[in-house]
This record gives C-alpha cells, sequence and structure tokens, in this order.
C-alpha cells in the first residue's frame, strides 16, 4: 500500500491516518509506505518541516518508508497542493506507485498528482475527513474526475456528516464507507499522575488532597477560520471573569505567542479585561503530550463553524476524562451526546455550558467510560483492513486469467 500525504502537518486527519497506517503493519499481513507532496508547509503562522512532525516521527519509527517530492509551500486558498508537477517528481511517483497494490489517498488534494497522466493505473482508497466539500478549491473536481476514469474505487468517509456531504455533492453513494475515528485506548485515558503534572506546569493545584482544583478548559485546535478562534476567545473571556480561579489552555499550530493574527484576536476578545484575566490564559502551541493535557483538563472545548466531521479533539478528551463542549457541527453532537454539551454559536451560552461542564464533570464519568470501546482504535483499523482486503481481492480477481471476461 502506498498513502499519498499531501504533506506532514499539524491536523487530526494526519494524526488519524497515520495511526491507521502503524496499526494496519503491526499484524505483518500489509506493508505500506508514505510519499508526501512537500517536505515544509508554512501554515497557521508556523514553519512545519516533515523531519520534525509526530506522525513523521511515529511512522518512521514504525518502519514505514516515508519519502517526499521536496516541495515547500504555503498556504492558498485552503490547499498547499499545486497541479503543476515536474518531470522528476513524476518519475519519482511512479516509482512509488509501482510497487504498490493499491493507494490510499489522504484527502482528495493529492488527487492532483495521482490523476497526471503517464502514472501507473493503480486501484486508489481517498480517506476524507471533512464535511464540507465545496470549501476544498479544486480537490471535489481532482476526486469526481478520479472516480469518472474508474481510478478511485472507494471513499473511507470519518463520519456520517462526511459521507452525507459528499454523496450531496455528487459522489456516488455506493463508494461512501463510513469508518468512525479512532483513537489507542492505552494512551488516552484518565491518569491522576499526569493530571496533576499538567496543572502543576500551569501554576494550578488542588486545594486539598484529592480536591479537584481549579477548573481548566482545553482548546485543541490549529490557527485557521473553521475553528472560529474569535468565538473560542469571546468565550473564554466571558468564562474567565465569572470563574475565578479557572483556566483557559490553547493547544496546536499558532497558538502561540508568536502569532501575531491570535494575539489580535486576544486583543479583539478580551479588551480592557486583557491584563487582568490575560494570566490565565495559556498558548502551549504544538504538543506532543495531549494525553497529559486532556488528562490535567476538564473540559475540551470546540467552537468550529464548519468543515469538521469527527473532531478529534473531542474523541481524544472524552477518553482521558474532560468533559467535551462543542458546537453542532459535523457528527460532533452524535459524538458527545449524553456525555457532554452542544451549545449555539454563542459565547456566554458557550461558557456557561463550560462551568455546567466542570460542575457535572464526576456525574459524566461513568457514561464517558462506558463508551470507550465505541471510539477504539482497535475497531477504526479492523475495520480499515477488512476494506482493503475486498480492493486487494477486487483488483486480484480482475487480474485472474477467465475472470471479469478475461
Amino acid at each position: 500500500m502506498l498513502s499519498v500525504y499531501e504533506g506532514f502537518f499539524s491536523g487530526g486527519a494526519r494524526i488519524v491516518h497515520s495511526d491507521v497506517l502503524l496499526g494496519l503493519v503491526e499484524g505483518g499481513q500489509q506493508w505500506h509506505r508514505v510519499l508526501s507532496l512537500h517536505g515544509e508547509v508554512h501554515r497557521e503562522a508556523t514553519a512545519q518541516r516533515m523531519e520534525d512532525d509526530a506522525c513523521y516521527r511515529a511512522l518512521t519509527a514504525g518502519g514505514i518508508e516515508v519519502t517526499s517530492l521536496g516541495r515547500s509551500a504555503g498556504l492558498v486558498d485552503g490547499t498547499v497542493a499545486a497541479s503543476v508537477f515536474s518531470g522528476p517528481e513524476l518519475a519519482d511517483t511512479a516509482r512509488a506507485m509501482a510497487g504498490a497494490d493499491v493507494i490510499l489517498s489522504l484527502k482528495e488534494q493529492p488527487l492532483a498528482l495521482l490523476n497526471q497522466n503517464g502514472l501507473p493505473r493503480r486501484p486508489v482508497v481517498v480517506c476524507l475527513h471533512r464535511s464540507d466539500p465545496e470549501n476544498q478549491g479544486p480537490a471535489l473536481d481532482e476526486l469526481k474526475a478520479a472516480i469518472a476514469d474508474g481510478t478511485v474505487v472507494a471513499c473511507v468517509c470519518c463520519a456520517e456528516s462526511t459521507r452525507d456531504a459528499y454523496e450531496a455533492a455528487g459522489i456516488p453513494g455506493e463508494l461512501l464507507h463510513v469508518i468512525p475515528n479512532g483513537v489507542d485506548l492505552l494512551r488516552f485515558r484518565p491518569d491522576a499522575a499526569a493530571r496533576l503534572a499538567f496543572r502543576e506546569s500551569l501554576g494550578v493545584s488542588a486545594t486539598a488532597p484529592g480536591a479537584p482544583g481549579a477548573p481548566v478548559v482545553v482548546f485543541a485546535a490549529r490557527y485557521a477560520g473553521m475553528k472560529n478562534v474569535p468565538l473560542f476567545l469571546r468565550a473564554a473571556r466571558a468564562w474567565l471573569a465569572r470563574e475565578g480561579g479557572g483556566h483557559v489552555v490553547m493547544c496546536g499550530a499558532g497558538m502561540t505567542e508568536d502569532n501575531p493574527a491570535l494575539w489580535a484576536d486576544i486583543e479583539v476578545a478580551f479588551g480592557p479585561d486583557r491584563a487582568a484575566l490575560g494570566d490565565r490564559l495559556h498558548l502551549l502551541g504544538v504538543r506532543h503530550d495531549m494525553e497529559t493535557v486532556y488528562a490535567g483538563s476538564d473540559v475540551v472545548a470546540l467552537t468550529s463553524a464548519s468543515g469538521e466531521a469527527a473532531p478529534l479533539c473531542l474523541i481524544e478528551g472524552m477518553m482521558c476524562g474532560a468533559v467535551p463542549v462543542t458546537t453542532d457541527v459535523g457528527d460532533s453532537a452524535s459524538i458527545v451526546e449524553g456525555h457532554g454539551f452542544v451549545t449555539p454559536f454563542d459565547p456566554d451560552a458557550i461558557a456557561f455550558a463550560w462551568s455546567a461542564a466542570v460542575a457535572d464533570r464526576e456525574l459524566f464519568a461513568p457514561a464517558l467510560a462506558a463508551s470507550r470501546e465505541r471510539f477504539s482504535r482497535t475497531r477504526m483499523i479492523a475495520a480499515y483492513a477488512d476494506l482493503l482486503a475486498h480492493v486487494v481481492g477486487d483488483v486480484r480477481d480482475e487480474l485472474r486469467p477467465g475472470v471479469g471476461g478475461q
């Protein structure tokens, strides 16, 4: 199997896909490698090199070969892919494809490369992780073209909202297979020691042995328009003003003091309260220990306006014991049903929901614990393995003499 990535940069889709690949090679029945269009991407006010990326390091440590066409690009119109490729780039791609039975495309953007004339014909499975195909630039047209010529044989949708959106956009329903996101339950779990260590790093500690201490809300997202950062910050200001000891944590690419756009959003949202409340707003940037961050938090928040499908932050946070509070986007409402709160796009309503989540955290704990199997990595990887086995089986049937009219 060959997976083609647009690039290695912070985001849930790359985390999920990389984890799937590692899971698929664990049993030794599949061989995987990865080709990345870009070796470096500049986005979310951050230069992100492939070699520095946590997914890259996990893949290579797991024995999966990762190569790149060596491109370096910035974010343009929501994507980093380009549709013009050089002869050497196409030659490198052809060599990578030649040894594969099936190609996996992480989202539809790499199809700009895979649709180029002269490349080996291989069945392509496209892994879709958004619920807004109309906002993916030319990628939707590339997907339709690849389906029309028979190259794309299946699409994996990480959420029901993804399947519904792409079917509404004209993708044949029979090609759309839903495999919900899952996480490593050994990594993402309540952890009292990790909770204490993270909270102490923020200056938040329990007031007495066994006491919960000051409440902590975590927002794990890259700095992007779809994440609705201004709305989150307005809710944070309202909540911090009411919760005198509360703390708000922002993690992800661009969530740092080096991002002037984020600072501008903070100034607008907090206004004259910036000096009084700002010391309880923590900008942590990209973290590679999110299980610790979630375990140390009481609430995992999401304020996205569009594009989300099955947000990984909600699942990871829930599995670590944080109560999810989200806007109604993608499959978010169904993910948190019975485990947390869904809010309107109103900062005061969101702030009140955070307070309710903190107050009811212990009441939600049994439901969060009971839902762990539903969100397991094992279930997700088994579903991918089954789908890919069917695709490979179909390919081999077509090549067998006497099959398919030969």
